[in-house]
């Protein structure tokens, strides 16, 4: 909902906002020359990596890669809703947050389904305690061997049976009922509305800060289907939101480890059993949105499946998932459970020092990309290896740049026997292998732009040839430009914040990691856009005059299009 807010006022507040009294508040930084530098808040490291810049305002990990400006610092560390972000700036600088009868209307606002979803919660622990056959969910948990002491941190629940128990408590007001249809908690069928949860255990999922989301279900008889989950809604997505991450967080914010499992019971009863590091995806595979958080809290994350063909498989797309994430920084484990058992099974048999230690050995995924590859494959033949380094080259491809990209690419040539400079030497898949972070002068411009926006003039006293290039990048750059012109003043903080919530949001705030620019010292980066802008104009001037010179070979050209015509043939020699 950032693109909600005025860009004007999202400007005035980061104007005001000082990003080391926000950040420093919270981390414990020190001065180093022009920086400040502290460990970084967002995964566990001896060395100081997490640096932040007060000329950008902004902040930057060189261990994990986070960034961002103080907006992005509260919503990663404290939690927040972008709105709660700003909230807490606006308040913190006596800013007075824009009304809902302002220009810059704030969109629907989240606040009445957390509340109805809390009153939900509530209702449903009550009934846990007092509902007459509440005594089944009881047994239930009790059978699972699960205490009234976990069940009560976890906020566990009971929704009776019958259609209407949440419609009488909750929604005695047509405008209640929409509430808590559009929180999921009820269904319109057939002009008829009543309850999605009905005769369940009830678990409900909270966000990072604590905030019920919405919940899962266990049906108590042989119904289908055997859990439930709550539908998408303004607050709820599958796709980001881990099962017991608040609660792990909340046990302690340096665990050792994350370990992902397959449902809420796993969670809970490793929880019980002292392992309060246990995570769960909602119904659905681990997404990249959730490998991010995952990987940014905590200094190991362990995956946790059957050991049958099937936990194999779904393993292998866990991997492929982490691929392009995975850095060796934070290691990346597989552990496969013995036939027949799960994590609540498993450590109810063999006790938690045992079920740690399992963890402690579980498979890295360097060894399992390799196990799986070469499982089928005979490396004793040519064939073999050949059929090995052609399915292995594209998954490495997908591993950012780096120490640990290049320790596996030596290790596919041990194995098949070919040298890595080899490899890279055989034609048509080089491109495959280059560096993602592999800046062209477009990006490289854009780069240098949103790193330090004083260098604008450098780029506008160059001919603009470069807007004759067909692509994405032309359109961001003349913005950018247009941008700092209007702006001369303007911090690379409130730069960055332009893009929030537009398509090019992604590309910006790649190209706004510090850490492509590392390699160039300050002062080469003004003779490294000038060159980059040169390049493009070379680039903008071939295109204009392919085109003249097609025009003028078909329909004739305008004494205006000849001198063009005649200025670029001058310029190309």
């Amino acid at each position: 909902m950032a693109g909600q807010f005025s860009p004007d006022f999202k400007e005035r507040l980061l104007d005001r906002v000082d990003i080391a009294d926000i950040v420093g508040a919270r981390v414990q930084l020190k001065k180093a020359g022009s920086l400040l530098k502290g460990l970084c808040p967002f995964h566990n490291e001896k060395t100081p990596s997490f640096t932040v810049t007060p000329s950008r305002q902004t902040y930057h990990c060189f261990g994990c890669g986070a960034h961002g400006n103080a907006i992005d610092f509260l919503i990663e560390y404290d939690r927040l809703e972008f709105r709660e972000a700003l909230e807490e700036l606006a308040q913190h600088v006596g800013l007075e947050m824009p009304t809902a009868a302002d220009s810059a209307a704030t969109g629907p606002d989240p606040r009445p389904l957390y509340q109805i979803l809390e009153q939900a919660a509530a209702l449903f622990r009550r009934q846990l305690r007092e509902h007459p056959q509440a005594h089944r969910a009881s047994d239930y948990l009790r059978g699972r061997g699960l205490s009234s002491e976990i069940a009560t941190r976890f906020g566990l629940g009971f929704a009776p049976p019958g259609w209407d128990f949440l419609l009488r408590q909750l929604g005695q007001r047509p405008e209640s009922q929409t509430l808590l249809e559009r929180a999921g908690l009820i269904i319109e069928r057939d002009n008829r509305r009543y309850d999605r949860f009905r005769d369940r255990v009830m678990f409900p999922i909270r966000d990072r800060r604590g905030r019920v989301i919405g919940f899962g279900g266990r049906v108590l008889d042989d119904g289908e289907p055997k859990y439930l989950n709550s539908p998408e809604s303004l607050v709820f997505h599958k796709g980001r939101e881990l099962y017991g991450l608040f609660e792990a967080q909340q046990a302690s914010r340096q665990q050792p480890r994350l370990l992902v499992v397959e449902g809420y019971m796993d969670v809970i009863a490793l929880a019980q059993f002292g392992v309060s590091y246990a995570v769960a995806t909602l119904g659905t595979a681990t997404t990249p949105e959730h490998l991010t958080r995952l990987l940014r809290s905590a200094p190991e994350l362990v995956f946790c499946f059957d050991g049958d063909r099937a936990g194999r498989a779904a393993a292998w797309k866990a991997l492929e998932h982490a691929l392009p994430l995975a850095t060796g920084q934070t290691p990346i484990r597989f552990l496969f459970l013995p036939e027949g058992e799960d994590p609540d099974s498993l450590i109810r048999q063999e006790g938690t020092a045992a079920f740690e230690q399992r963890l402690q050995q579980s498979t890295l995924l360097s060894d399992f990309l390799f196990q799986h590859l070469q499982a089928e494959r005979d490396l004793t033949s040519d064939e073999g290896r050949a059929s090995l380094d052609a399915a292995a080259r594209p998954l490495l491809s997908k591993v950012p740049a780096g120490t640990f990209r290049n320790l596996l690419d030596r290790r596919l040539a041990k194995l098949t026997g070919v040298p890595s400079v080899a490899r890279r030497r055989l034609g048509p898949r080089r491109a495959v292998a280059q560096a993602p972070t592999q800046l062209n002068p477009m990006r490289m411009a854009i780069a240098l732009l949103l790193d330090d926006p004083t260098l604008a003039p450098l780029a506008l006293a160059e001919p603009n040839a470069w807007r004759e290039i067909d692509s994405p990048g032309v359109r961001l750059l003349a913005e950018l430009l247009e941008l700092i012109s209007e702006r001369p003043d303007i911090s690379p903080a409130i730069l960055c914040e332009h893009w929030r919530d537009r398509e090019q949001a992604a590309i910006v705030s790649r190209l706004s990691n510090s850490a492509l620019l590392a390699h160039i010292p300050q002062e080469g980066r003004q003779e490294e856009l000038v060159g980059a802008i040169r390049r493009l104009n070379r680039d903008g001037l071939s295109l204009l005059r392919q085109r003249l010179l097609s025009k003028a070979s078909t329909e004739g050209l305008t004494m205006e299009e000849r001198e063009q015509l005649q200025r670029t043939i001058k310029l190309h020699v």
